[in-house]
Protein backbone atom coordinates (compact mmCIF):
# COMPACT_ATOMS: atom_id res chain seq x y z
CA UNK A 1 0.00 0.00 0.00
CA UNK A 2 2.57 2.79 0.91
CA UNK A 3 4.52 1.97 -2.50
CA UNK A 4 1.58 2.37 -4.33
CA UNK A 5 0.97 5.85 -2.95
CA UNK A 6 4.41 6.27 -3.32
CA UNK A 7 4.40 5.84 -6.99
CA UNK A 8 1.14 7.68 -7.29
CA UNK A 9 2.91 10.68 -5.52
CA UNK A 10 5.58 10.75 -8.15
CA UNK A 11 2.87 10.83 -10.84
CA UNK A 12 1.12 13.75 -9.70
CA UNK A 13 4.50 15.67 -9.28
CA UNK A 14 5.11 14.88 -13.26
CA UNK A 15 1.83 16.43 -13.65
CA UNK A 16 2.07 19.29 -12.27
CA UNK A 17 5.24 19.84 -13.71
CA UNK A 18 3.76 19.79 -17.03
CA UNK A 19 1.62 21.91 -16.43
CA UNK A 20 3.87 24.21 -14.70
CA UNK A 21 6.07 24.00 -17.39
CA UNK A 22 3.20 24.83 -20.10
CA UNK A 23 2.03 28.23 -18.76
CA UNK A 24 5.15 29.68 -18.11
CA UNK A 25 6.02 28.97 -22.22
CA UNK A 26 4.76 31.47 -25.26
CA UNK A 27 5.85 34.24 -26.52
CA UNK A 28 8.91 36.04 -24.91
CA UNK A 29 8.36 38.81 -22.38
CA UNK A 30 10.37 41.41 -20.32
CA UNK A 31 10.12 43.31 -17.34
CA UNK A 32 10.14 47.91 -17.48
CA UNK A 33 10.88 49.72 -14.32
CA UNK A 34 9.86 52.96 -14.69
CA UNK A 35 10.92 55.99 -12.41
CA UNK A 36 10.52 60.31 -13.40
CA UNK A 37 11.68 63.28 -11.02
CA UNK A 38 9.06 63.95 -9.79
CA UNK A 39 7.84 61.15 -8.98
CA UNK A 40 3.96 60.48 -9.63
CA UNK A 41 3.77 60.55 -13.23
CA UNK A 42 1.11 58.96 -15.27
CA UNK A 43 2.92 56.13 -17.61
CA UNK A 44 1.61 55.30 -21.02
CA UNK A 45 2.84 52.25 -22.81
CA UNK A 46 1.15 52.32 -25.92
CA UNK A 47 -1.01 54.90 -25.69
CA UNK A 48 -2.51 52.80 -22.88
CA UNK A 49 -2.36 53.75 -19.29
CA UNK A 50 -0.40 51.90 -16.27
CA UNK A 51 -0.50 53.44 -13.13
CA UNK A 52 2.10 55.88 -11.78
CA UNK A 53 5.97 56.06 -11.31
CA UNK A 54 8.00 54.67 -9.49
CA UNK A 55 6.43 51.10 -10.87
CA UNK A 56 7.44 47.96 -12.22
CA UNK A 57 5.64 46.37 -15.28
CA UNK A 58 6.01 42.72 -16.07
CA UNK A 59 5.06 40.39 -18.73
CA UNK A 60 5.50 43.06 -21.78
CA UNK A 61 6.18 41.53 -25.26
CA UNK A 62 9.07 41.77 -26.80
CA UNK A 63 10.03 44.39 -29.62
CA UNK A 64 8.61 47.94 -30.49
CA UNK A 65 6.66 50.11 -28.54
CA UNK A 66 5.61 53.72 -27.47
CA UNK A 67 6.67 55.19 -23.70
CA UNK A 68 4.86 58.46 -22.38
CA UNK A 69 4.87 60.34 -18.96
CA UNK A 70 2.56 62.63 -18.17
CA UNK A 71 2.97 64.83 -15.41
CA UNK A 72 0.63 68.07 -14.13
CA UNK A 73 2.54 71.04 -14.84
CA UNK A 74 5.54 69.46 -17.04
CA UNK A 75 6.09 69.06 -20.21
CA UNK A 76 5.46 65.20 -21.48
CA UNK A 77 8.17 62.60 -21.92
CA UNK A 78 7.91 60.16 -24.78
CA UNK A 79 10.51 57.55 -26.21
CA UNK A 80 10.27 55.24 -28.64
CA UNK A 81 11.62 51.76 -27.14
CA UNK A 82 12.70 47.96 -28.34
CA UNK A 83 11.80 45.50 -25.48
CA UNK A 84 13.82 42.93 -24.96
CA UNK A 85 13.76 39.25 -22.94
CA UNK A 86 14.92 41.13 -19.56
CA UNK A 87 14.45 43.78 -17.38
CA UNK A 88 15.01 47.39 -18.46
CA UNK A 89 14.70 50.64 -16.77
CA UNK A 90 13.51 53.92 -17.93
CA UNK A 91 14.19 57.36 -15.77
CA UNK A 92 13.20 60.65 -16.94
CA UNK A 93 13.43 64.26 -15.25
CA UNK A 94 10.48 65.81 -16.25
CA UNK A 95 11.34 69.49 -17.40
CA UNK A 96 8.41 71.94 -15.40
CA UNK A 97 5.96 74.50 -17.93
CA UNK A 98 7.02 78.52 -17.72
CA UNK A 99 5.41 79.92 -13.99
CA UNK A 100 3.85 82.92 -14.73
CA UNK A 101 2.75 85.30 -11.53
CA UNK A 102 0.31 88.00 -11.79
CA UNK A 103 -1.49 90.21 -9.63
CA UNK A 104 -5.24 89.95 -9.53
CA UNK A 105 -7.43 92.04 -7.35
CA UNK A 106 -9.30 91.40 -3.85
CA UNK A 107 -13.08 91.39 -3.37
CA UNK A 108 -13.78 93.55 0.17
CA UNK A 109 -17.28 93.97 2.21
CA UNK A 110 -16.57 97.45 0.72
CA UNK A 111 -16.22 96.66 -2.90
CA UNK A 112 -12.44 96.40 -4.48
CA UNK A 113 -10.14 96.76 -3.16
CA UNK A 114 -6.58 97.96 -4.54
CA UNK A 115 -4.39 96.16 -3.10
CA UNK A 116 -3.83 92.97 -4.75
CA UNK A 117 -2.74 89.41 -4.53
CA UNK A 118 -0.41 87.33 -6.15
CA UNK A 119 -1.45 83.95 -8.57
CA UNK A 120 0.64 81.68 -9.60
CA UNK A 121 -0.17 80.40 -12.35
CA UNK A 122 1.61 77.37 -14.43
CA UNK A 123 1.46 77.57 -18.90
CA UNK A 124 3.39 76.94 -21.76
CA UNK A 125 5.92 80.12 -22.40
CA UNK A 126 3.99 80.26 -25.75
CA UNK A 127 0.39 78.85 -26.78
CA UNK A 128 2.24 75.93 -29.16
CA UNK A 129 0.27 76.53 -32.61
CA UNK A 130 0.76 73.44 -35.60
CA UNK A 131 -0.15 72.84 -38.98
CA UNK A 132 0.17 69.49 -41.36
CA UNK A 133 -0.30 68.74 -44.69
CA UNK A 134 0.01 65.29 -46.51
CA UNK A 135 2.32 64.90 -49.85
CA UNK A 136 -0.64 62.71 -51.34
CA UNK A 137 -4.09 62.54 -51.21
CA UNK A 138 -3.98 59.04 -52.19
CA UNK A 139 -1.04 56.77 -51.43
CA UNK A 140 -0.36 53.36 -53.08
CA UNK A 141 0.50 50.79 -51.26
CA UNK A 142 4.38 50.54 -50.96
CA UNK A 143 4.86 54.16 -51.46
CA UNK A 144 6.46 56.48 -48.84
CA UNK A 145 3.93 59.26 -47.46
CA UNK A 146 6.09 62.47 -46.65
CA UNK A 147 3.90 64.64 -43.82
CA UNK A 148 5.21 68.67 -43.15
CA UNK A 149 4.13 71.47 -41.50
CA UNK A 150 4.90 74.08 -39.06
CA UNK A 151 5.01 74.15 -35.11
CA UNK A 152 5.54 76.87 -32.69
CA UNK A 153 5.89 76.88 -28.89
CA UNK A 154 7.12 73.01 -29.08
CA UNK A 155 11.05 72.15 -29.41
CA UNK A 156 8.95 68.90 -31.09
CA UNK A 157 5.58 67.23 -32.48
CA UNK A 158 3.90 64.07 -32.05
CA UNK A 159 2.21 62.02 -35.12
CA UNK A 160 -0.35 59.63 -34.43
CA UNK A 161 -2.14 57.21 -37.09
CA UNK A 162 -5.75 56.50 -37.20
CA UNK A 163 -6.87 53.95 -39.61
CA UNK A 164 -7.91 50.17 -40.67
CA UNK A 165 -6.05 47.28 -39.25
CA UNK A 166 -3.53 47.94 -37.09
CA UNK A 167 -4.07 51.84 -37.00
CA UNK A 168 -7.67 51.38 -35.47
CA UNK A 169 -6.78 52.89 -31.93
CA UNK A 170 -4.04 55.00 -32.88
CA UNK A 171 -0.31 54.25 -33.35
CA UNK A 172 2.57 56.80 -32.72
CA UNK A 173 4.58 56.86 -35.48
CA UNK A 174 7.35 59.45 -34.98
CA UNK A 175 7.81 62.91 -32.76
CA UNK A 176 9.65 64.54 -35.21
CA UNK A 177 12.24 67.70 -34.16
CA UNK A 178 10.94 71.39 -35.16
CA UNK A 179 13.82 73.47 -36.95
CA UNK A 180 14.66 76.94 -36.13
CA UNK A 181 12.25 78.35 -38.52
CA UNK A 182 9.26 76.44 -36.70
CA UNK A 183 9.06 73.69 -39.66
CA UNK A 184 9.03 70.11 -39.42
CA UNK A 185 8.92 67.05 -41.82
CA UNK A 186 8.69 63.92 -41.77
CA UNK A 187 9.05 60.70 -44.12
CA UNK A 188 6.40 57.63 -43.49
CA UNK A 189 8.10 54.06 -44.83
CA UNK A 190 5.39 51.71 -44.34
CA UNK A 191 6.03 49.21 -47.16
CA UNK A 192 3.76 46.61 -48.27
CA UNK A 193 2.07 46.13 -44.54
CA UNK A 194 -1.04 48.43 -44.96
CA UNK A 195 -4.65 47.69 -45.52
CA UNK A 196 -6.60 50.41 -48.19
CA UNK A 197 -8.94 52.77 -46.72
CA UNK A 198 -8.92 56.15 -45.12
CA UNK A 199 -6.44 56.86 -42.50
CA UNK A 200 -5.71 60.15 -40.07
CA UNK A 201 -2.54 61.73 -39.45
CA UNK A 202 -2.60 63.62 -35.98
CA UNK A 203 -0.25 66.09 -35.40
CA UNK A 204 0.52 67.95 -31.64
CA UNK A 205 2.71 69.63 -29.85
CA UNK A 206 4.91 68.00 -27.21
CA UNK A 207 2.34 69.03 -24.23
CA UNK A 208 -0.53 68.21 -26.54
CA UNK A 209 -2.33 71.58 -26.15
CA UNK A 210 -3.44 71.82 -29.66
CA UNK A 211 -3.47 69.11 -32.38
CA UNK A 212 -4.31 69.45 -36.10
CA UNK A 213 -5.20 66.92 -38.60
CA UNK A 214 -4.85 65.36 -42.15
CA UNK A 215 -6.85 62.56 -44.19
CA UNK A 216 -5.95 60.76 -46.92
CA UNK A 217 -6.58 57.49 -48.56
CA UNK A 218 -4.55 54.10 -49.14
CA UNK A 219 -5.10 52.44 -52.59
CA UNK A 220 -3.51 49.31 -53.67
CA UNK A 221 -3.44 45.24 -52.52
CA UNK A 222 -6.66 44.06 -54.13
CA UNK A 223 -8.00 43.34 -57.47
CA UNK A 224 -9.79 44.34 -60.76
CA UNK A 225 -12.31 41.96 -62.21
CA UNK A 226 -14.17 42.24 -65.44
CA UNK A 227 -16.79 39.90 -67.32
CA UNK A 228 -19.07 40.36 -70.33
CA UNK A 229 -22.82 39.70 -70.30
CA UNK A 230 -22.04 38.03 -74.13
CA UNK A 231 -18.41 37.33 -75.41
CA UNK A 232 -19.93 36.83 -79.02
CA UNK A 233 -21.80 39.85 -80.43
CA UNK A 234 -23.62 41.59 -83.88
CA UNK A 235 -23.26 44.97 -84.90
CA UNK A 236 -25.95 47.01 -83.69
CA UNK A 237 -25.72 44.70 -79.93
CA UNK A 238 -24.93 45.76 -76.51
CA UNK A 239 -22.72 44.06 -74.36
CA UNK A 240 -23.24 45.03 -70.27
CA UNK A 241 -19.41 44.75 -68.62
CA UNK A 242 -19.21 44.24 -64.69
CA UNK A 243 -16.97 43.84 -62.27
CA UNK A 244 -15.11 44.34 -58.72
CA UNK A 245 -12.48 46.93 -57.40
CA UNK A 246 -10.92 45.87 -53.89
CA UNK A 247 -7.65 48.15 -54.12
CA UNK A 248 -9.31 51.13 -52.05
CA UNK A 249 -9.61 52.92 -55.42
CA UNK A 250 -12.60 55.15 -55.92
CA UNK A 251 -13.28 54.72 -59.63
CA UNK A 252 -11.94 51.98 -62.21
CA UNK A 253 -11.58 52.93 -65.84
CA UNK A 254 -12.67 51.26 -68.92
CA UNK A 255 -10.33 51.20 -72.25
CA UNK A 256 -11.11 49.58 -75.41
CA UNK A 257 -8.85 47.92 -78.10
CA UNK A 258 -9.23 46.53 -81.67
CA UNK A 259 -8.98 46.75 -84.96
CA UNK A 260 -8.73 49.70 -86.87
CA UNK A 261 -9.04 53.46 -84.61
CA UNK A 262 -9.05 51.08 -81.17
CA UNK A 263 -5.40 49.37 -82.39
CA UNK A 264 -3.97 51.80 -79.62
CA UNK A 265 -6.65 51.71 -77.25
CA UNK A 266 -9.74 54.36 -76.46
CA UNK A 267 -10.51 55.73 -73.18
CA UNK A 268 -14.61 54.71 -72.94
CA UNK A 269 -15.15 55.61 -69.31
CA UNK A 270 -14.48 55.93 -66.08
CA UNK A 271 -16.99 55.16 -63.41
CA UNK A 272 -17.17 55.59 -59.96
CA UNK A 273 -17.59 52.09 -57.40
CA UNK A 274 -21.09 51.17 -55.71
CA UNK A 275 -21.11 50.82 -51.96
CA UNK A 276 -19.85 47.45 -52.30
CA UNK A 277 -17.46 47.92 -54.65
CA UNK A 278 -18.80 46.54 -57.70
CA UNK A 279 -19.41 48.70 -61.33
CA UNK A 280 -21.15 48.31 -64.60
CA UNK A 281 -21.41 49.83 -67.80
CA UNK A 282 -23.16 48.87 -71.03
CA UNK A 283 -21.65 49.53 -74.27
CA UNK A 284 -23.01 49.56 -77.72
CA UNK A 285 -21.30 48.28 -80.42
CA UNK A 286 -22.66 50.42 -83.23
CA UNK A 287 -22.73 49.87 -87.29
CA UNK A 288 -19.46 51.36 -87.74
CA UNK A 289 -17.14 49.45 -85.95
CA UNK A 290 -14.80 47.61 -88.11
CA UNK A 291 -15.35 43.32 -87.40
CA UNK A 292 -12.59 41.22 -85.36
CA UNK A 293 -12.03 40.50 -81.81
CA UNK A 294 -11.76 43.34 -79.29
CA UNK A 295 -10.54 43.19 -75.66
CA UNK A 296 -11.94 45.39 -72.56
CA UNK A 297 -9.42 46.87 -69.62
CA UNK A 298 -10.87 47.68 -66.86
CA UNK A 299 -8.14 49.70 -64.21
CA UNK A 300 -8.57 51.32 -60.65
CA UNK A 301 -7.73 54.74 -60.41
CA UNK A 302 -4.26 54.38 -59.68
CA UNK A 303 -3.28 51.65 -62.23
CA UNK A 304 -2.50 49.51 -59.07
CA UNK A 305 -4.83 46.18 -60.79
CA UNK A 306 -6.82 45.98 -63.87
CA UNK A 307 -7.76 42.79 -65.54
CA UNK A 308 -9.45 42.30 -69.57
CA UNK A 309 -11.90 40.53 -70.98
CA UNK A 310 -12.35 39.65 -74.63
CA UNK A 311 -15.27 39.64 -77.43
CA UNK A 312 -15.89 38.54 -80.99
CA UNK A 313 -17.78 41.03 -82.94
CA UNK A 314 -19.29 39.68 -86.04
CA UNK A 315 -21.92 40.56 -88.84
CA UNK A 316 -24.68 38.33 -87.43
Amino acid sequence: MKRILIISALILCVIISGCTSTQTSGKPSGTLQFSTTPEGAQIYLDNQYYGTTPSTLPGVSTGAHTLEFRYSGYQSWYANITVTAATSTYSAALTPLVSQTTTQPVQTPGGISTQGQAVTTTAPATQATVTITAGQNIMVIGQSQTFSGTCIGSDAVVLTLYGPGAYTNGVIVAQPLVGGDNSWSYTWNPGYSLMSGSYTMIVTDKEKTTSEKVTFSVVGGGTVSITASNFVVSLGDTVTYSGLCTTGAKSVTLTLYGPGQYANGAEIATLPLNADNSWSYKYKFDLAKPLGSYTMTAEDAQNTASSTVVITLNNG
